[in-house]
């Protein structure tokens, strides 16, 4: 599987992959916020439905049969094979050639080939077409080399087989012969072949979790969730009377937004985001899944990105053909000055030169002028050696030899976790490595492995959280100030384990039950609680259970949670479980459900994440967290007080290097509820402009957050 995973990393070659934001929830936090610290129509069933061909509603919708090849096969969709050559067999020679001619020296040595086959030549034709020829001979056989294994890589990608729906049974096909439309199984750790809508997987919540490392570099695992209705079509004699229709934006490369509809049973269901699973993606901690094929070969999202091969040429590569200009300069200086040397100098007096009789033309004394020109021609041949013809061809060995004996054999550029060697996609930028003077990086995840910490947090205007980051003790001693190591000792009640790192007796182990703000405390360890997207796996025991996120920082504030007395443990479509130490009744431990009715995901445009939930007792709440500026905004009036407080502690958390997060909730009532979902389902269920429409309707339930809990 790891050389799968080298050769789709080799096709894969993503131009911008990068979402603008966390996907917990953004930067800030609030005066409720805490700190973490980082180290239609195909219907019904089977073979009574009647087969209808694509009928696009406008030319902006793609319109996808499901599992039925006929009814597609009209449209002409493209198939699902790739190619990420350079070249092909009638390309090659010709684009080669201009390729190795953008080249100044065998510019140069072209030009001197051709005047060497004129008689004002001094020297034999051979004696520069056989060195250029030859040079020209080694730089195509490299590129054809290089070419040949992009070539390779295609061919195992698009010979790499995947189980298709074939009647009611699954059949092994390459993935080049996919088309759109089929039904697909995905197992484990294997790589989805194409654009898939995600219709059902082994785990009985209809999720998975996928790995974008390929498309993003991310490592943190996603989690995608199929539609409830299409969780039954798991085995292949049910997938088989899936006749649906799909009805969705045409090919793009946004990697983070899709919008359609599923068409089945005379429902129309909205699509989003997260029914979509992008080609080179690979499947994780799921069995198998199952997916219909919606974007195939260079229609999927990640060949939309990707771009066609460059011809790259090095820094190094640049400044070669301005010193080859410049001495082509100080040549055709040489030999202008030998020109017109010649010219005033030649003489019939000079009888031992043979100019009595008839001569040529380059030699006639009577003509001085055509002597000058034809003489320098003739010099710019002669001295053609001052610039080394062999300098670019001994180049291009030495960097083929350092890639493929060198940099791809280097055991200090092995990933050992992954088992993942260097590879040299292309010797053309060697040398670039050694120009490197400055390496521009955030510190979210790529110094810190996006390992992420909850350390420290602000509760109602009260700071909790007595451990010192590594930021405030350089600066401690900077400023010549000694911390003491007895302010280093942790206590008997500090917890440290994956995603927590806190210590403060004022509300550890259930003491903050005896604090003043003992409400805001209870809504904010609930909030860390019950806005999320994480799954729970494993025990359900707060040792034993572990927490697949999206991304390392909801990991970290479920594990908060728990450690605070509110222990998730169980997911369901539509609830989440919670064992809360309960506050109503002191030294008690009761499960709580809480109805999940609405979830705002976190996205760039919002920066924050919300939750609609209804407790037992009917109440409903939204509990939101996000970038401190976007809930600021939103807070309910007065406590100017408070709000200042945790400005301040927002501020204290950045300068000691800590990331920040805002958490706020508001009491909902049931008409408020009501008016607004009704204007969430429509957008959610439009084709047009889904994203824009649900971003205003989003924003609606966002006023008045209570900041004080």
């Amino acid at each position: 599987m790891s050389g799968m995973s080298a050769r789709i990393k080799e096709m894969v070659r993503v131009a911008t992959a990068r979402l603008g934001g966390e996907q917990a929830g953004g930067g800030g936090a609030s005066s409720s916020g805490f700190a973490r610290r980082e180290s239609t129509a195909r219907l019904g069933g089977g073979g009574t439905s009647l087969r209808r061909q694509p009928q696009p509603m406008a030319p902006s919708v793609r319109t996808v049969c499901c599992n039925d090849r006929e009814a597609n096969a009209p449209v002409g969709y493209k198939g699902n094979s790739v190619s990420t050559t350079k070249y092909n067999i009638l390309t090659f020679l010709p684009k080669g050639l201009f390729e190795q001619f953008r080249r100044v020296a065998n510019l140069y040595f072209l030009m001197i080939s051709i005047m060497s086959t004129t008689p004002i030549s001094p020297v034999h034709p051979v004696t520069n077409v056989v060195p250029l020829s030859l040079v020209l001979l080694v730089s195509l056989i490299k590129e054809a080399f290089e070419d040949w294994k992009r070539f390779q890589n295609d061919m195992s990608i698009n010979n790499a087989h995947v189980d298709v729906l074939q009647g009611q049974c699954w059949e092994s096909t390459p993935w080049k012969r996919l088309q759109v439309g089929d039904i697909v199984r995905i197992k484990q750790d294997g790589y989805f072949p194409a654009d898939l809508l995600f219709l059902s997987s082994t785990n009985p919540d209809g999720v998975c979790y996928i790995e974008t490392a390929n498309l993003d570099g991310e490592t943190n695992l996603k989690i995608r969730k199929a539609l409830e209705k299409t969780w039954d079509y798991v085995i292949p004699e049910k997938a088989s009377e899936f006749k649906g229709e799909v009805q969705c934006e045409q090919p793009n490369n946004s990697l983070y937004t899709f919008t359609g509809n599923l068409i089945m049973d005379k429902q129309t269901i909205p699509l989003s985001p997260n029914q979509l699973l992008l080609r080179g993606c690979s499947l994780r901690n799921t069995e198998y899944i199952v997916g219909v094929v919606i974007f195939t070969g260079h229609e999927t999202k990640v060949m939309m990105n990707s771009m066609n091969v460059p011809s790259k040429r090095s820094t190094l590569e640049k400044k070669l053909d301005k010193l080859i200009l410049a001495l082509f300069a100080t040549l055709f200086t040489m030999c202008v000055i030998g020109a017109i040397g010649s010219g005033v100098f030649i003489n019939e007096k000079y009888f031992y030169l043979g100019l009595r009789g008839h001569v040529e033309d380059q030699f006639n004394p009577q003509n001085k002028f055509v002597v000058t020109i034809l003489t320098m021609f003739t010099l710019i041949t002669l001295y053609s050696t001052i610039i080394p013809i062999s300098l670019y061809v001994s180049i291009e060995m030495i960097k083929f030899i350092q890639c493929t004996k060198f940099i791809n054999n280097d055991l200090h550029m092995y990933h050992a976790e992954s088992n993942t060697p260097a590879l040299a996609r292309t010797s053309n930028l060697n040398e670039e490595l050694g120009q490197v003077e400055y390496i521009f990086s955030d510190k979210t995840g790529t110094l810190t492995r996006n390992l992420m910490e909850f350390f420290k947090c602000s509760i109602g205007g009260e700071m909790y959280g007595t451990g010192i980051t590594e930021i405030e003790k350089g600066g401690a001693e900077r400023a010549g100030i000694k911390i003491d190591d007895d302010e280093g000792k942790r206590s008997a009640n500090a917890v440290h384990e994956k995603g927590f790192n806190f210590d403060d007796a004022r509300i550890m182990r259930g003491a903050w039950r005896n604090e003043p703000n003992l409400e805001a405390c209870k809504e904010f360890f609930r909030c860390l609680a019950i806005c999320h997207t994480v799954l729970p796996e494993g025990e359900e025991t707060p040792e034993k259970i572990s927490y697949q996120a999206a991304s390392p920082d909801e990991a970290a504030l479920v594990a908060a949670a728990k450690n605070f007395g509110f222990f998730f443990y169980r997911r369901t479509p539509t609830t989440v479980m919670v064992r809360e130490s309960h506050v109503e009744r002191m030294g008690s431990i009761q499960d709580v459900p809480y109805e999940i009715l609405n979830v705002l995901e976190f996205n760039s445009t919002r920066k924050r994440q919300s939750v609609v939930c209804r407790f037992p007792n009917g109440r409903l709440v939204l509990y939101c967290k996000g970038a401190d500026n976007v809930v600021y905004e939103r807070l309910a009036d007065g406590n100017h007080d408070m709000k200042k407080t945790s400005r301040e502690h927002l501020e204290q958390f950045g300068s000691a290097g800590l990331r920040t997060l805002c958490l706020a909730y508001r009491d909902l009532s049931r008409e408020q509820y009501e008016s607004w979902n009704e204007k969430f389902v429509q957008a959610k269920s439009s084709l047009r402009d889904r994203d824009k429409k649900l971003d205003e309707v989003n924003g609606l339930p966002s006023f008045g957050y209570y900041y004080d809990d």
